[in-house]
């Protein structure tokens, strides 16, 4: 009896923590796999991991800035930005680790058929890329600021539009590994859009 009594004491408490989350990620998937709203992914000061084989961009930029957390704390973070962007096999992964259950696995893929990922004004504030990539008529070294082949600074990033930034009219990025604090979009259409939760550790890469 003890041990059942545990066991139930461990699932209310992963339910009360996991269910919100789930069906209000649940709910954005569906608009988002139907192009219907904006997108922003921020896991409550969690770094999470974005891998995909593909990244097709049109309009690059990219700059430092610094992202606020919610317990105050401060992460510096390369913010890359593309006016336009095809993803081909975009996965997405956070592991929340929940009191007593353990660690918990959220993940959702998205254009892994024939049509890929699409993105307007796609932001992503990173602080680990791997990747091979190719950028057009890249300039390097350009004030933040001043950038004019991207979608510019994003509204509310504390970045000195000063410091230093690149820009590219296109860059093309493959086999990539990332991870990152924040993404954000204008518009965020996600083809064949699954998303699981599991139990352990259960990552893109």
């Amino acid at each position: 009896m003890e041990s059942l009594a545990r066991g139930g004491t461990r699932w209310k408490r992963f339910a009360v923590v996991m269910v919100p989350s789930v069906a209000a990620t649940a709910a954005i998937g569906v608009a988002l796999s139907q192009g219907a709203l904006a997108a922003s992914f921020s896991v409550s000061g969690q770094q999470f991991k974005v891998a995909t084989d593909r990244l097709d961009g049109t309009g690059f930029v990219q700059y430092g800035a610094v992202d606020a957390q919610k317990d105050g704390k401060t992460v510096p973070v390369a913010v890359s930005a593309f006016s336009n962007a095809k993803i081909h096999n975009l996965c997405q992964s956070v592991v929340v680790p929940v009191p007593v259950f353990g660690d918990v696995s959220m993940k959702l893929t998205a254009g892994g058929g024939s049509t890929p990922v699409e993105a307007k004004n796609l932001y992503i504030d990173l602080d680990q890329l791997k990747a091979d990539a190719t950028f057009n008529n890249i300039n390097i070294g350009v004030a933040a600021g001043s950038t004019s082949k991207g979608p510019g600074i994003k509204k509310g990033d504390k970045a000195d539009p000063g410091s230093f930034a690149q820009e590219a009219d296109s860059a093309t990025l493959t086999h990539v590994q990332q991870r990152a604090w924040a993404t954000s979009a204008g518009t965020f259409k996600l083809s064949g859009l699954k998303m699981s939760v599991s139990k352990g550790k259960n990552e893109c890469y």
